[in-house]
């Protein structure tokens, strides 16, 4: 598989430090209100990409932070007259609930900030017995980024374009403004810990370093996360971590691109800000995962009503080629036929297609674009007045859910079980078509389309379709 790393500005081949194993960090929701749809496209994207590597055989081991402790949550707390613990718990709770909606899967481990303090206080006393930190005396501690002479390597600026743009703001004591606080002395009102400075919390970017070093080791695989942040976030994590362990951070480094609202940049001040919860309730969290995948990850991607309906409309198309194959499935008889043995072969063309984008540096249009082609594939060959046998059919079944699920789409089940009463108005309306009494058929239709009920009719008979 290649994988375009940030790092090198180039695509290349995976080659993990331990045959068959992947170990990722990937940096998670600071939690402080719901996430919004810029949020949900790296939780969904490297998703995918735990998924993609854990259907070719890999063990993955899969670290994604939650944030409790920071300038928000403390802004929130004394907003709602609360504590930072409460607000905390609430929102890792609700993301929780997001992302189950979306099908995203539990982290191997979700460890919280508030958890690894007393490893984070270790990492800047390594840092400070080094050289690479030091405190002040109002108990905050920094990092020397000119020490790190390749400080910028992610970013790819050098140092002095950085310190260019920085300023130091009232109340720091910086001795360089691109040095960066990894200890924040204690302020009234705030909670706080001890620690070898005096009471107080972590910088932002200390934990994370902190946690994929005792998660993962001392240098991992792959670390992740949204393109905003490249810097400081994720060069600061590269100083700090290197400086203080000796060697380097990560190989590879996977950054996903922004989403705009209506061709602009999503912004509250535009008022053009949408949270996962918000969308959800009116179109589903399927077609906000769909919009997710349907542009290659490293490219930006547009939101709109018109979009997102365009994604359910997507949704559907397979929905429906599934719910088809069950149907067959069900109602076709055993024993394979001449000719779908060059079938099949011809239904794993697509499945080849699919694997080959994916390794292109997880490109999930492509792979979208391939599971087209198959469900376009499946509705030509299986759907003739000569009946498949049931073992094509589940062979079709089987390979279009396969693909479905590396993806992690078609994961709500469409409730088309039939009552008495409308199994029976189908069975009229089949005994007219047989009579050729169109107009009876018809109106039967009809009546069922104002219950809601959309059928299709096949060569196996007529079926229920998903809406």
């Amino acid at each position: 598989m290649k994988i375009f790393n940030t790092m090198t500005g180039k695509k290349e081949e995976l080659k993990t430090i331990n045959d068959g194993e992947v170990r990722i960090y990937a940096c998670g929701p600071t939690v402080y209100n719901y996430i919004h749809i810029g949020n949900a496209r790296p939780i969904c994207v490297f998703d995918i990409l735990r998924r993609y590597l854990e259907y070719r055989g890999y063990k993955v081991t899969f670290v994604q932070n939650f944030t409790d402790i920071d300038d928000k949550i403390i802004k929130r707390a004394n907003e709602e007259n609360s504590d930072y613990k409460t607000v905390s718990e609430k929102y890792i709770e609700e993301y929780r609930t997001d992302a189950k909606g979306l099908n995203v899967r539990e982290a191997t481990i979700h460890p919280k900030a508030t958890e690894n303090i007393a490893q984070m206080i270790e990492m800047i006393r390594t840092l400070e017995e080094k050289g690479y930190a030091y405190s002040t005396e109002y108990g905050d501690v920094y990092f020397r980024t000119n020490h790190f002479k390749e400080y910028g390597k992610l970013s790819h600026q050098p140092l002095e374009d950085l310190e260019a743009g920085a300023r130091i703001q009232i109340g720091e004591t910086k001795e360089n403004p691109m040095d960066f606080a990894l200890w924040k002395g204690a302020k009234p009102g705030e909670p706080a810990w001890e620690s070898p400075w005096g009471m107080g919390r972590p910088g932002w970017h200390i934990e994370c370093s902190t946690m994929a070093k005792r998660y993962l080791g001392e240098t991992i695989d792959i670390h992740c996360g949204g393109q905003d942040l490249i810097f400081p976030h994720h060069e600061n994590e590269i100083a700090q971590s290197e400086c203080c362990n000796g060697v380097d951070f990560a190989h590879y480094w996977m950054h996903n691109g922004y989403i705009n609202v209506d061709n602009k940049k999503m912004s509250k001040s535009l008022g053009n800000f949408f949270t996962v919860r918000d969308v959800a309730k009116e179109y589903g969290y399927e077609p906000i995962r769909y919009l997710m995948v349907s542009s290659h990850y490293r490219s930006p991607i547009n939101y709109s009503i018109e979009i997102i309906n365009q994604c359910r409309a997507a949704l559907d198309r397979f929905y429906n080629c599934r719910e088809d194959l069950r149907f067959l499935a069900k109602t076709s008889p055993s024993g394979v036929k001449d000719g779908e043995e060059e079938i099949k072969a011809g239904l794993l063309t697509h499945k080849d297609d699919f694997i080959a984008a994916m390794e292109d540096d997880l490109n999930t249009a492509d792979a979208i674009s391939a599971m087209f082609e198959l469900a376009r594939d499946i509705n030509t060959q299986l759907n003739q007045k000569t009946a498949p046998s049931k073992e094509l059919c589940e062979f079709a079944l089987d390979l279009f859910g396969e693909l479905a699920d590396v993806l992690g789409l078609l994961y709500e089940e469409k409730d088309n079980e039939v009552n008495d009463e409308v199994q029976q108005l189908i069975d009229q309306r089949t005994q007219a078509r047989k009579d050729k009494n169109w107009a009876e058929a018809d109106r039967i239709r009809n009546e069922l389309k104002a219950r809601g009920i959309t059928i299709k009719d096949t060569p196996n008979g007529t079926i229920i379709v998903t809406e």
